[in-house]
C-alpha cells in the first residue's frame, strides 16, 4: 500500500506542475530555433533581392532617391534640373546646389553623402560613395553607366556644339536679311518716303531735310565701293553697269545741295541705282572688303579735308591782305580830286575843338576810306549830341588826300573832324621808336620780303597772318603813342576801323577806371583768350613777370586815361618790351601781345555789352548780344567790305554806307 500511495502522490503532484515546466522547456528549445529561422529568412530575402534583375533594382533605387529629393528640394528646383537634363544629359546636383540661393539650400545635410544624378526627366538615382572591393557602404554592388549611356553623352555633347554653331549661323542670317530688306526698299523707292530712305545708314527723320540729295550721295559712295570690288574680281559686265549708273547719278546730282533743286528725273535715277546696288550686293558683298574700301575712302576724304582747310586758310589770309577794286578806285578818284582843290577849301571847320579836353575825343587810325566813313557815320548817327564829338583820324601818305576829300564832301554833321598824315610826325622815327628800327632791319626785311620764302599752300598757311602788311604800317603801332599825338587831351576813345557803333558812347567817359590806364572788354570767357595764347611762357622773361592764366582783353574800343598814361610811362614800358622782342622770341608780330604786356595790371574791365567781338570769324555770335551791343567788331579775316564777309552780319555795316553817293556808284560799289 505504501508504495502505491507514494506513486499516487507523485503522480498527482506531477499533474499539477507539468504545464509551467513544459512551457519553459518549449521556450528554451524554440527560441534559438526561431532566431536562426528568422535569420535564415532575412538572408534568403537578401539573396532574393540580389537575384532580382539589375534593371528592377535600378528602378527601385531611382524611385527611392526621387522620394528623397522631393522631401529635400522644392518643385521649382526639380523643374530646373529636369529641363537642364533634357539638353545636357545626366546632371550632378552637387554642382547645381552650389549655385542655389541661400533660401534653396538644405541646412544640416552633408552634400557629400547625398550626391544625386538625374537620368531621365522623371527618374532620379542616388550615387553612394565608393568603398574598397567595389561595393557601396551598405554592402550592395555599385551601379555603373553602360556603354550605351557613354554613347548617349557623346551624342549630347555633339548636339550641344551643333546647336551653338546653328545660333551663330542664325545671327549671320538675320544680319543678311536686314541688309537685304534695306536693299529691297530701293526697288520700291517711288512708293517710299524719301526722307526716311537710306540704304547704308539710318537717317534721323527730318521732313525738312534734304534727304533725297543725301540718299543719292550715299548711293554714289556705295557704287564706288562695289565698282572697285567688281574690278578686283573681274566682273566686267557688272563693272560696266555700275560705271553707267554712277555717271548717271553724278550728272543728276551735280552741285545740288537741296531737294528742291533736283531734276524731276532724279527719282528714276535713284531707283535704277538701287537696283544695280542690290545686284552688286548679291554678287560681290564681302564684309571685310566693303569695310576696307569704306575705310580707305574715309582716309582719302580726310586728307582732302585737311588739304582744303590749308587752302582755305591761305586764301582767307590772302583775301584779308588785299583791297577790293572798288575801294581802291574810290581812294584814287578822291585823291585826284583832293589835290585839284584850292588850299582854302582843304581846311576843316571848328579846328578850335581839337584840343578842348571837355569834349568827347575819338582816335581812329586807318588807311581804308570806306571803313573809316562807317565808323564816323555810325557814331554820329547814334550820338545824343554830335556837336560835342571830335574825330581824330590818322592815315598814311597814300590815303591822306582821299580821306580828307571824303570828309570834306561828307562832313559829319555838327561834329568836328581832323585828318593827319602819320608820315608827317617827325618825332616818330627809328631812333625813338623800336618798331620802326626793327622794320628797317635786314632781318625783318628778310622775314617779309625774301624772294625764296615758301609761299605754297602746304607750308606756312597758318603763319601767313603774321606776314600781313598791316604789321609793317606804323598806323598799327601808333596806339602806343597817344599822349605824344594828343598831348593836351585827358581822355580819348580809341576805335578800330572794322567796328560799327550802335549806341551813344559818351557814357564811357564817365566810367571810373580806378587809377587804371586802359578800359577794355575782357575776352577770357574762353580758355584760348588768356595770356598763354599770345605770349611765349617758355621764355624766362615772360614766365617771371606774367600769369599765363591772366585774362586777355580786346583792342577795337578802348577808353584811355592819358593823364595816368603819362604818370605810369606806358610808352616807356612798351619800348622796353619791344626792344626785348627784336628777334620775336617773346611774341609774334601784332599789337595785342605787346598791348597785353604793356597794360598788364593797368586795365579796367568794362561791361561786355559795350563791345561785342567775333563778327569777322565767328558764325555763332548770339543775335541778341549783337543787337544790345554799343559797338560790334568785325575782328578776323571776314571784313564786311570784303566778298568773304559773312552775309548774316554784313547788314549791320552796310546800313551806314552811302551807296547812292556818286563816287561809290562810279567805282561800282554796291550792296
Amino acid at each position: 500500500m505504501t508504495p502505491r500511495r507514494g506513486f499516487s502522490f507523485a503522480k498527482s503532484r506531477g499533474k499539477g506542475s507539468c504545464f509551467p515546466v513544459l512551457g519553459f522547456i518549449l521556450l528554451c528549445v524554440l527560441a534559438p530555433v526561431v532566431f536562426f529561422l528568422a535569420r535564415g529568412l532575412y538572408a534568403a530575402d537578401l539573396d532574393y533581392i540580389a537575384d532580382v534583375p539589375r534593371k528592377q533594382v535600378s528602378k527601385w533605387r531611382e524611385w527611392q532617391a526621387l522620394q528623397d529629393l522631393k522631401s529635400l528640394l522644392s518643385e521649382e528646383v526639380l523643374n530646373v534640373i529636369v529641363s537642364s537634363t533634357n539638353d545636357l544629359g545626366p546632371f550632378s546636383l552637387d554642382n547645381f546646389r552650389k549655385n542655389l540661393s541661400a533660401s534653396w539650400r538644405v541646412v544640416g545635410l552633408e552634400t557629400t553623402n547625398s550626391t544625386h544624378e538625374l537620368k531621365q526627366p522623371t527618374h532620379v538615382r542616388q550615387e553612394k560613395p565608393k568603398m574598397k572591393d567595389g561595393r557601396s557602404s551598405d554592402g550592395l554592388p555599385l551601379w555603373t553607366d553602360s556603354p550605351a549611356r557613354e554613347t548617349r553623352r557623346h551624342l549630347i555633347e555633339r548636339r550641344r556644339e551643333k546647336r551653338a554653331a546653328e545660333l551663330v549661323k542664325e545671327d549671320n542670317v538675320v544680319t543678311v536679311k536686314l541688309e537685304n530688306a534695306a536693299i529691297e526698299r530701293s526697288k520700291s523707292v517711288e512708293s517710299a518716303v524719301l526722307g526716311k530712305y537710306s540704304i547704308w545708314r539710318k537717317e534721323i527723320e527730318n521732313e525738312n531735310g534734304d534727304s533725297t540729295v543725301r540718299l543719292m550721295r550715299d548711293q554714289i559712295i556705295m557704287a564706288k565701293v562695289y565698282l572697285s570690288i567688281a574690278k578686283m574680281k573681274n566682273k566686267v559686265e557688272l563693272y560696266q553697269e555700275l560705271i553707267f549708273r554712277l555717271k548717271e547719278s553724278q550728272r543728276a546730282l551735280g552741285d545740288t545741295v537741296s531737294d528742291a533743286d533736283l531734276h524731276h528725273s532724279a527719282h528714276g535715277k535713284i531707283k535704277a541705282m538701287g537696283q544695280i546696288l542690290s545686284k552688286a550686293r548679291e554678287l560681290l558683298y564681302d564684309c571685310k572688303l566693303v569695310t576696307g574700301k569704306l575705310r580707305a575712302m574715309l582716309q582719302t576724304a580726310d586728307d582732302q579735308v585737311r588739304s582744303l582747310k590749308k587752302q582755305s586758310t591761305f586764301l582767307s589770309q590772302l583775301a584779308a591782305k588785299t583791297i577790293p577794286n572798288g575801294i581802291h578806285c574810290l581812294s584814287m578818284r578822291l585823291t585826284i580830286d583832293y589835290y585839284l582843290l584850292p588850299p582854302e577849301k582843304k581846311m576843316f571847320p571848328q579846328s578850335e575843338n581839337l584840343e578842348n579836353p571837355s569834349l568827347y575825343h575819338y582816335a581812329l587810325f586807318s588807311d581804308n576810306v570806306l571803313a573809316a566813313s562807317v565808323v564816323v557815320n555810325s557814331t554820329i548817327t547814334n550820338a545824343k549830341d554830335p556837336s560835342k564829338h571830335v574825330f581824330h583820324i590818322v592815315t598814311d601818305k597814300l590815303n591822306f588826300g582821299a580821306m580828307n576829300m571824303w570828309f570834306l564832301l561828307n562832313p559829319p554833321g555838327k561834329a568836328t573832324i581832323h585828318v593827319e598824315n602819320v608820315d608827317e610826325f617827325k618825332w616818330l622815327n627809328s631812333s625813338y621808336c623800336p618798331v620802326l628800327r626793327q622794320l628797317e632791319s635786314s632781318t625783318m626785311k628778310e622775314y617779309y620780303f625774301k624772294a625764296g620764302h615758301p609761299n605754297t599752300l602746304s607750308f606756312g598757311a597758318s603763319n601767313l597772318k603774321y606776314r600781313n602788311p598791316k604789321y609793317l604800317s606804323m598806323l598799327n603801332h601808333l596806339r602806343f603813342y597817344l599822349p605824344q599825338v594828343y598831348p593836351k587831351l585827358d581822355k580819348i576813345l580809341f576805335l578800330d576801323d572794322d567796328i560799327v557803333v550802335q549806341k551813344d558812347l559818351t557814357g564811357l567817359w564817365d566810367v571810373d577806371l580806378n587809377g587804371k590806364v586802359n578800359g577794355a572788354v575782357e575776352t577770357c570767357g574762353q580758355s584760348f583768350h588768356r595770356f598763354d595764347k599770345y605770349l611765349n611762357f617758355s621764355n624766362p622773361h615772360i614766365a617771371r613777370n606774367f600769369d599765363p592764366n591772366a585774362c586777355g582783353w580786346a583792342y577795337g574800343m578802348n577808353i584811355f586815361d592819358l593823364k595816368e598814361w603819362k604818370k605810369k610811362d606806358i610808352t616807356g614800358i612798351y619800348h622796353k618790351w619791344q626792344n626785348m622782342n627784336e628777334d620775336r622770341v617773346l611774341w609774334k608780330l601784332g599789337t595785342l601781345p605787346p598791348g597785353l604786356i604793356t597794360f598788364y595790371g593797368l586795365t579796367h574791365p568794362l561791361d561786355k555789352s559795350w563791345h561785342v567781338l567775333g563778327l569777322g570769324y565767328n558764325p555763332s555770335v548770339d543775335r541778341s548780344e549783337i543787337d544790345n551791343a554799343a559797338v560790334v567788331h568785325y575782328n578776323g579775316n571776314m571784313k564786311p567790305w570784303l566778298e568773304i564777309a559773312m552775309t548774316k552780319y554784313r547788314s549791320y555795316w552796310i546800313k551806314y554806307v552811302k551807296y547812292s553817293h556818286p563816287y561809290l556808284r562810279t567805282c561800282k560799289l554796291n550792296e
